[in-house]
């Protein structure tokens, strides 16, 4: 029997825990009751600033303000920290690279590099352009911290008083941040990085140091980059020497370049140059007599052609040398691009005019077309309405969603990869996975359809029972999507969900256009390309694409490429891009319009070119109801006409010539499109192959020639005939 007072074993350890629950029982009581006096004590105290009546109002709406500040400005920081990454590059030195750009023919078209970078420092620039730049574009900039409050809520209550926008409230510094580190694509989330970024500059930057690296990045029209360039452009002269009225023409450059531009228009030029002027003696920098001179005798510019040159499509090809040239021995170039003058003007025109005609109606204000021929060699780029408003290139620069425009890649995946072709049956009809069903345009479903009628009027049932596999179909997935995709040249993330058929993805215009070239290419993808030939200033070739272009890649069998064009080809004839269709060739494409008629596309070939159109708002705000198969489709319809003249066409592989039938595919106008019957316009001829062989060869001779002797030239004095003997 156990001993009841043994308190060894199990009763030892017992107590033991009865004691250490009583501890803790005691010591949780202890602080709680203590915490209770310490809160009671400071419940007290605070008693003391208690407020009643009005005075409780305001402190209430200051303390949620206070609360709301603090969390908006971490939303704020949150966007803006991407940003930040920029600030630790070296962003201080542009490139150092000096490129004089050629034509496909070797016409200069202009330059990029190190011209927006040779100005003096700021106290050996005049003081009196100093003073115009200032008083035109920030008055207060030696005051403000990067953010100009003052001055902005003067802008918005000029705004509000003209029911206009009549001034701008960014500040130079904000300026600066802006062509550093952004681009001008008009968001909210960029808006807050270029404050954040504003007032890092002022933090970290003298301001003097600011006002140059704006005076040497700011685009002046015609090409150029930096006071510097534009004085040289402009005037002849270097920046020190401007007069006054030259000076007030150059700072009013700074607002609109392109609109202001003296080479392309003068009088504009010098009525924006007069209100610099102006300016300046609000702004009491100087008095009305001091500049009467200037008002009497504006500046004269040196003789120059009246047209910009292909700025967008520079840029693209500025990158492209870039990465070509990154371990070449030098940095000036002279390099030869693919740019067609000729097709560049039409595409130009084919976007601006349209614009002009059904902007306003439909509410789009952007465009932007890529043009590329069966090589992949890029024709023509069309990055926006206005280089001189914008510098952002909406062709490569920025990824919108495709919408319908993105099936061809769905469809050409099934065939791909599960033996399909144009004549295997589908039926449209209600689809879903989770909360997403995807409708028709028409609201309504067709029932049984092969593959040719549900990409030519674009059913979007068919594409998400591919990707899901419904009606008996193998389901596709977005892996295998992405994998015909990025074959055919896609290169943006793409999120692998089922709405991504439908185009939700956002993807570039250049992508685009490369992407269907891989059916105008027989399969093989396109090998996009903007720069043919690179030799230092001497002449010697860096790089050939002839001789260093890679190998072609093939990214879709032959007979998927057969099934793809037997399809795409009947959309401009009786799908949904007949305001697309060419008199007597045929041409292959496909619509998108995105949701709420954000992106309206149609991207499209012949055997000959494939261009990708794009029209929208930056903003991302709606259209007013365009789709692809209207104002774009009307546009690819204008430039393939002028771009089809007096050329060899080459057919589309697997699709036969001409018209079934002995048709006449009628233009887009008369399909139903309302443009203006206008007289064509006639493309002047082009060089044949052998005649383009034959001037090869000439270069390469020439090339290969042994250099004149500059000791073996003689010239005879007095009248005699002065010439020149060489041997060899």
């Amino acid at each position: 029997m156990r001993d009841p007072f043994d308190n060894s074993g199990k009763g030892n350890a017992k107590n033991r825990l009865l004691g250490f629950d009583s501890w803790l029982d005691d010591t949780l009581f202890r602080l709680f009751s203590k915490t209770g006096d310490y809160w009671e004590s400071i419940s007290i105290f605070f008693r003391r600033f208690r407020v009643t009546g009005f005075k409780r109002f305001v402190v209430e709406i200051l303390d949620e303000s206070l609360s709301i500040g603090l969390a908006g400005s971490v939303v704020l920081l949150a966007l803006a920290l991407p940003a930040f990454d920029e600030t630790s590059k070296d962003w201080r030195t542009t490139s150092d690279f000096a490129v004089t750009f050629l034509d496909r023919y070797g016409k200069e078209i202009g330059r990029r590099g190190i011209r927006q970078t040779d100005s003096d420092e700021i106290e050996t620039l005049p003081d009196h352009f100093i003073k115009a730049v200032l008083a035109t574009e920030d008055r207060r900039f030696f005051d403000h911290l990067g953010i100009d409050f003052v001055g902005l809520s003067r802008a918005m209550l000029e705004n509000v008083r003209a029911n206009s926008v009549v001034q701008g409230g960014s500040t130079i510094t904000q300026q600066l941040a802006k062509n550093l580190f952004l681009t001008n694509e008009r968001t909210i989330e960029r808006k807050v990085k270029e404050a954040f970024l504003s007032v890092w500059l002022e933090m970290n930057v003298p301001k003097k140091e600011i006002l140059k690296l704006y005076l040497d990045r700011a685009y002046m029209g015609g090409g150029n980059f930096g006071v510097s360039a534009a004085a040289q452009y402009y005037f002849d002269k270097d920046v020190k020497d401007i007069t006054l009225a030259e000076a007030a023409m150059l700072a009013g450059l700074y607002k609109a370049p392109t609109k202001y531009a003296p080479h392309i228009n003068l009088p504009a030029a010098r009525a924006r140059a007069n209100e610099v002027l102006t300016n300046m003696v609000q702004a009491s920098f100087m008095s009305e007599g001091q500049v009467i001179n200037a008002r009497r005798n504006p500046a004269k510019i040196v003789e120059r052609s009246d047209t910009e040159g292909p700025n967008y499509f520079m840029d693209y090809a500025f990158e492209e040398i870039k990465r070509l040239a990154a371990k070449l021995p030098t940095r000036s170039f002279i390099a030869k691009t693919t740019v067609d003058l000729d097709l560049q003007k039409a595409a130009d025109d084919a976007i601006l005019s349209n614009l002009r005609q059904h902007g306003k109606r439909y509410r789009a204000k952007e465009g932007a077309m890529v043009v590329i021929d069966h090589e992949g060699a890029v024709r023509a780029m069309v990055g926006g309405v206005d280089y001189g408003t914008s510098q952002f290139n909406r062709a490569y620069s920025s990824r919108r969603q495709p919408g319908s425009s993105f099936k061809p890649f769905v469809y050409a995946s099934a065939i791909e990869n599960f033996g399909y072709d144009e004549h295997t049956r589908v039926t449209d009809g209600p689809v879903r996975t989770g909360k997403w069903s995807p409708r028709n345009y028409s609201g309504g479903f067709a029932g049984r359809m092969d593959f040719t009628r549900a990409i030519v009027k674009s059913y979007n049932t068919i594409p998400a029972k591919l990707y899901l596999g419904r009606d008996g179909l193998e389901p596709l997935g977005g892996e295998r999507i992405e994998e015909t995709a990025r074959k055919m040249g896609i290169t943006s993330p793409l999120v692998l969900n089922a709405p991504m058929v439908l185009g939700s993805n956002g993807l570039t215009v250049l992508e685009m256009a490369t992407g269907y070239g891989t059916f105008m290419n027989d399969g093989h993808k396109l090998d996009t390309h903007a720069i043919t030939l690179i030799t230092d200033i001497q002449g010697k070739v860096l790089f050939d694409y002839r001789e260093d272009k890679p190998e072609k890649v093939r990214a879709l069998e032959k007979r998927t490429v057969a099934s793809m064009n037997r399809m795409l080809v009947q959309i401009p004839e009786w799908g949904t891009a007949r305001r697309a269709a060419l008199e007597g060739i045929r041409a292959a494409g496909k619509t998108g319009t995105t949701s709420a008629y954000r992106d309206a596309w149609f991207v499209g070939y012949t055997g000959n070119y494939v261009a990708a159109v794009w029209y929208g708002n930056d903003d991302y705000t709606p259209t007013r109801r365009m789709t692809g198969g209207s104002v774009p489709a009307m546009t690819w319809q204008k430039f393939m006409t002028y771009a089809h003249q007096n050329i060899d066409l080459r057919p589309i592989p697997y699709v036969e010539n001409p018209l079934p039938g002995g048709d006449v595919v009628v233009s887009g106008a008369q399909a139903g499109g309302d443009q203006e019957d206008l007289a064509p316009i006639v493309r002047p001829k082009v060089l044949s192959a052998e005649s383009q062989k034959m001037l090869r060869q000439l270069e390469r001779k020439l090339r290969e020639a042994k250099p004149v002797n500059p000791n073996q030239i003689v010239a005879r004095r007095g009248g005699e005939q002065i010439g020149s003997s060489t041997s060899n």
